[in-house]
This record gives C-alpha cells, sequence and structure tokens, in this order.
C-alpha cells in the first residue's frame, strides 16, 4: 500500500490512511449505537456539514488573533525537537490523523528551516482500538524508528496518550511513545508548548482544514489483513478547503512574542491532577458513569457538539473571544450553555445520554 498527500503539497504529508466508501450514519442513530456498545465509535462517520457565514468569520478572527501565537509555539516545539539528541539531526513526524495533522505539516516545516533530515507521515491511532500496526511499520521500513516523534494538536484528558502508550508498550514496533502537541492542558504529553488551553484554529474546522480526509474508520468491512485503517475523502467540499490557505496564513504569521505559560513536567504533573479532579466533579454532579461523555478543552468541547448529540456546553467565561465559535454553534443547535469554572480548560461539553432529551 502506497500513502497519499489529501489535499496538502505532497511534500507537506503523507497520509497512510486507506481511501475508502464509508457510508455514513445519522449523528443521533451513531450516539445510541455508541453508548449501547452494539458499535464502536470508529466504525462510523457522520456527514460533515459546512460551517455556515458566521462561523467561517468567527474561525478567521480566530486565525488572525491566535496564527502568530501558533507560529511562535510550533517553533518552540522544534527548537526543543532539534535539542533531543535523537532527533538532533533528523526527525520522522508521525502526526495522529487528523488533528495532529496541520500541526505536522507546521512542524515539518520548522524542522526543515532547522536542516534536519525530516519526513512526516500521519497515521491513525483510535482511542479502545489501538494505533495502526501497518501503518508503523510501513514507517519503520523507510525510516527506521530512532527518531520518530509523535505529533498531535493538543491533550483534551489524556486518553490518546493513554492509547498511544498502550499500543506501543510491548516493545514489538520499536517505536517509544513519545508525544509532542502544541497545548497540553490534560498533562500527559512528553512534551509541549504550552499547558494553556487556547484556540487552535485548525482544531475547528475538522476534514476542511485537514486535507479533507474524514476522521478514521476500522472495521471489518472496510480493513483487511494488511491495510492501514480507512477514511473517507471529502472531495464534495474541495471548493471549501482551508488546508493550504491555513499553513500559508500561520507561516505568514510573525511568531506571537505575548506572555505565556510555560510547560514543563513538574508544572505538567499538576495540570494531569486538575484535569482528572474537573472530570470527577462533572462526572459526580451530572450522574455520568461514563467518562467519554465529557470533553474538556476548546477543540474537544467544540468536536463534541459537531459531531456528537451535546447535553451541555461549559465555558469559563461567555465573553472570551477564545469560545465564541462554540457559543454560535450551541445557538444554531439549541444546545444549553452554562458558565462555570473549569480550571486549566476554557470550555467543556457534556455528550448527552443516549435516550435523554438535549
Amino acid at each position: 500500500m502506497t500513502g497519499f498527500s489529501g489535499s496538502y503539497s505532497p511534500e507537506d504529508v503523507t497520509f497512510l490512511l486507506k481511501p475508502a466508501a464509508v457510508a455514513l450514519t445519522d449523528v443521533a442513530e451513531k450516539e445510541a449505537l455508541i453508548q449501547s456498545g452494539a458499535r464502536h465509535y470508529s466504525e462510523m462517520l457522520s456527514a460533515e456539514r459546512l460551517p455556515d457565514a458566521r462561523y467561517f468569520e468567527l474561525y478567521r478572527a480566530a486565525l488572525a488573533r491566535n496564527g502568530g501565537r501558533l507560529r511562535g509555539d510550533v517553533e518552540r516545539l522544534a527548537d526543543a525537537i532539534a535539542a533531543r539528541p535523537a532527533t538532533a539531526r533528523s526527525c520522522t513526524i508521525i502526526s495522529l490523523a487528523r488533528a495532529g495533522t496541520p500541526i505536522g505539516v507546521l512542524l515539518r516545516r520548522a524542522l526543515e528551516r532547522r536542516v534536519l533530515d525530516v519526513a512526516h507521515y500521519s497515521i491513525s491511532i483510535i482511542r479502545g482500538r489501538g494505533i495502526d500496526r501497518v501503518a508503523l511499520t510501513h514507517i519503520a521500513a523507510a525510516r527506521g524508528t530512532a527518531d520518530a516523534v509523535f505529533v498531535d494538536g493538543w491533550t483534551g484528558k489524556g486518553a490518546i496518550t493513554a492509547e498511544l502508550e498502550a499500543s506501543l508498550a510491548d516493545g514489538s514496533t520499536g517505536f517509544a511513545p513519545f508525544l509532542a502537541v502544541v497545548a497540553d492542558p490534560a498533562g500527559c504529553a512528553h512534551l509541549a508548548a504550552t499547558p494553556e488551553d487556547y484556540l487552535i484554529p485548525s482544531g475547528i474546522l475538522g476534514g476542511i482544514v485537514s486535507g479533507l480526509v474524514s476522521r478514521s474508520v476500522l472495521s471489518d468491512a472496510l480493513v483487511g489483513p494488511g491495510e492501514f485503517h480507512a477514511c473517507r475523502l471529502l472531495s464534495e467540499h474541495a471548493a471549501a478547503d482551508q488546508s493550504r490557505a491555513f499553513i500559508a496564513a500561520v507561516e505568514a504569521s510573525a511568531p506571537g512574542d505575548a506572555p505565556s505559560p510555560g510547560w514543563s513536567p513538574d508544572g505538567a504533573h499538576h495540570s494531569r491532577a486538575a484535569c482528572a479532579a474537573l472530570v470527577e466533579s462533572l462526572m459526580a454532579e451530572f450522574a455520568v458513569t461514563n467518562p467519554n461523555r465529557i470533553k474538556p478543552g476548546i477543540a474537544e468541547a467544540t468536536r463534541a457538539v459537531l459531531r456528537r448529540v451535546p447535553q451541555a456546553v461549559f465555558v469559563r467565561s461567555p465573553d472570551d473571544p477564545e469560545v465564541a465559535h462554540l457559543l454560535h454553534l450551541s445557538r444554531e443547535m439549541g444546545v444549553r450553555v452554562q458558565q462555570r469554572e473549569l480550571g486549566n480548560y476554557r470550555a467543556v461539553t457534556l455528550i448527552a445520554k443516549a435516550g435523554d432529551s438535549v
């Protein structure tokens, strides 16, 4: 099997995914199937609708406001990666599709400017199902395993970090589960630029800022032995694609120099404890038995409203421009919004229990 670059430039990324004709499932039906245990979330996709004009305006405002900050954060990650002995001369970026993909593209360019031998692959990892080992075998054959860095956009509450560590724990792949992210409010990455939950613009658009590629899909009907995890190509949205424009806009931004909370392993330890306490308190208050119904962080909260059936959205401050797009979505969909203290997070979405009214 060979990879593809989606709507990105071929040198920017190679997706190790299998394009497939994935049937679409209604959001409410998908939610009921997931919560009943009848189907795993990775077996189904719902249609991705294009944002309305107002949402696009809010995305562009976020890009103008935070493009420089994101550029600076990516540069900090690149400096840290180039300073590691294992990645001082070469780096194989393995971004986790698809939230990690735009960040991986930016990081590849930043490392190339530092004269590293760098390659960027984007592969699937699925909560509860693990990482795509076929894709890892492909990368190991092409680049080895010693200089790999796994890349994502942010941490929500640490589920993907745990999945990555569990997937690689037996050592059979040869890869170490070293995860670098831009924002680590959950305190569970191995390297991050900031612990702050801020609006990374690519986190709120989905496929049209991620190479016109869907979330990855894994089912026996679509993925056979020796095949990459599957995806759906979103060619119907080509006219609205922002993937290359997003990269160009961030690259053209002056790196932000505004004061930003620094990330450190010690600080991450405290963030991890605060995240766990927040999730536990919300579970107790709203009688939630499955922590997967709680989606902390701006991007995770947004994706839950777009792709799941939300019960409520919590924001630290309704006047915060970082959550303006989320308030707009909530109004459009009739989702209740509450202001409350959220610790490290600016927003959290609570997914409705299947069968309950939203």
